[in-house]
């Protein structure tokens, strides 16, 4: 199948790099010269297991292009899929600006010239296909057929190519037999694979992708507030996960308390999807207490830090991760920020390593001081601060650590080591709910 990827960012270009992986003719397509000029050569903009490899695999085999020819693309498509940014509005109350979306439904309409179906792949507001058909009637030449199809992704940073060929499931939102007929021959490669399908109306297709992130976002809150009392009566957050997620109708993951989520898609998920429930007259007082939850515990370590390092003022401090989560690079809503505007307002001097994010975090973090170890960031720290999970921070030579800094104290907002062992290998020890 001929397939138009409209945004090569990150869902646009897994998108496309996976489907052409899959055996179809994808052409990915994006306003920026400088970004389509890289992708052309193979160069990925952000990091992303295995992604670089699968492009430059499928450019190879003539099966993925890149162009800025939006209207060329669209034309010689059979499908075509929006995958713009729908970032949070500044205005301030949480709604997703779909401008973008806009943007390109009415360069679609412009473009057409035969049927195709038109499929939003941004996580966009319920009713968000609707105003996409709307805007795309008006800008037709001439009367031509079309469908409008929502697919929502399911991509999580670092797991994006698995979460693209096994996914949990693949949700098709058509109001037409030939759009779900044409989307499920689509998928059929992953469907045979025993992937589900589930198809269904636009309208709950676009809700499920809102109500399955801000239910994951609620987990993580809610055991982040749990573990504010474990603190207090001397629990174990981690043991209450454990019981809790060996109930079937609970569940194990997004138990983890820790310093809170960030990223691309929970807080603004979750914040659209409350302005939407607000616009259309429903109460949102989950969602607005997660949010709050979640700012809430982005602050959360300095109380820790300053436990175990009363006076930071002109103390170095190492922190071992930037990302918001592993196997990214992505800073945005990162809680690191948030700890390190803390710690430069109090006066301390920060000494950062993160395995992929020093470079976005250099553009972002310019008052601190960047290592290119994880060994060499805690040289003469009086404290360590963990802020990512990564898989290399889990198991390090603590003997060492323990050498190299001026004072053996860690602040670990992930949770990732045990407090009883680092009490044995004489660290002062601070986790989240422990």
């Amino acid at each position: 199948m001929k397939l138009a990827i409209i945004g090569s960012g990150y869902v646009g270009l897994t998108t496309g790099a996976c489907f052409a992986n899959l055996g179809n003719d994808v052409t990915c397509v994006d306003i920026d010269k400088s970004k389509i000029k890289l992708l052309k050569k193979g160069k990925i903009p952000f990091f992303e297991p295995g992604l670089a490899e699968m492009v430059s695999l499928n450019i190879k085999e003539q099966r993925l292009s890149f162009t800025t020819d939006a209207a060329k693309a669209v034309q010689g498509s059979d499908v075509v899929f929006i995958a713009v940014g729908t970032p949070t509005k500044e205005n301030g109350d949480g709604e997703a600006d779909l401008s973008g979306v806009y943007t390109v439904a009415g360069n679609i309409g412009r473009s057409l010239n035969g049927y195709k179906v038109i499929v939003t792949k941004s996580t966009v507001p319920v009713g968000t296909a609707d105003k996409v058909k709307g805007i795309i009637s008006k800008n037709l030449p001439a009367k031509t057929d079309f469908d409008v199809a929502s697919n929502p992704e399911f991509l999580r940073e670092g797991e994006a190519i698995q979460d693209f060929m096994v996914p949990d499931r693949i949700v098709v939102g058509a109001d037409s037999q030939r759009a779900r007929e044409t989307l499920q021959d689509l998928y059929r490669p992953l469907e045979r694979a025993g992937r589900p399908l589930v198809v269904t109306d636009i309208k709950s297709a676009e809700l499920i992708k809102y109500a399955s992130n801000a239910m994951l976002a609620t987990r993580i809150s809610f055991m982040n507030e749990l573990a504010c009392l474990c603190e207090k009566v001397g629990a174990d957050i981690k043991t209450i996960a454990r019981g809790m997620g060996l109930d079937s109708r609970i569940g194990s993951r997004f138990l983890h308390a820790g310093i809170g989520y960030g990223g691309s898609c929970f807080p603004k998920d979750v914040k659209a999807l409350a302005s939407t429930m607000k616009a259309r007259g429903c109460s949102s007082h989950i969602l607005d207490s997660v949010t709050k939850v979640n700012e809430a515990q982005k602050m959360s370590l300095l109380p820790k830090i300053q436990k175990l390092v009363p006076d930071i003022r002109g103390k170095q401090i190492a922190l071992w991760g930037l990302a918001f989560k592993p196997k990214t690079d992505d800073m945005r809503e990162a809680p690191s920020l948030v700890v390190i505007s803390q710690l430069l307002e109090k006066g301390a001097k920060i000494n950062a390593f993160d395995p992929a994010a020093m470079e976005a975090a250099r553009k972002i973090a310019k008052d601190i001081s960047y290592s290119d170890n994880m060994y060499n960031s805690v040289k003469g720290a009086e404290l360590l601060v963990i802020v990512t999970e990564w898989d290399e921070f889990r198991t390090p030579d603590f003997r060492r650590i323990k050498k190299l800094m001026a004072s053996p104290n860690i602040v670990d907002g992930r949770n990732i080591y045990e407090p009883e062992e680092m009490k044995e290998l004489g660290f002062n020890y601070i986790g989240v709910g422990r």
